[in-house]
């Protein structure tokens, strides 16, 4: 019993030229190639916020910036940002050690 159906597709014919010579170039067959295809929009979809994450980030987002204008932060220079940064990883590192230490490891 065949494991596989075949399908027909239209192209214009440039695109169809595009596909001939990516398969070639690839070294697969057409019907590789747009498995292939199929398989990454699947993969970005998978991959993709829905409406309801990118809502919540933007409230996140905007949370963060009404906090920073409210302590001042928003007139940072970038080298201030990074400065507070690279306190924050130093801090984050030494504790992080300390934590190590006492646990005995």
């Amino acid at each position: 019993m065949r494991t596989t159906k075949s399908v027909t597709i239209s192209l214009p014919p440039e695109q169809l030229k595009r596909a001939e010579r990516l398969a070639k170039k690839q070294s697969r067959t057409m019907s590789e190639l747009f498995r292939e295809g199929l398989r990454r929009l699947e993969q970005e979809e998978e991959w993709r916020p829905s409406p309801a994450a990118l809502a919540q980030f933007g409230q996140l987002v905007r949370s963060i910036q009404q906090d920073a204008k409210r302590t001042g932060l928003d007139k940072m220079t970038m080298r201030e940002i990074d400065a507070e940064v690279a306190a924050a990883r130093k801090d984050m590192r030494a504790r992080a050690r300390k934590s190590i230490k006492r646990s005995g490891k």
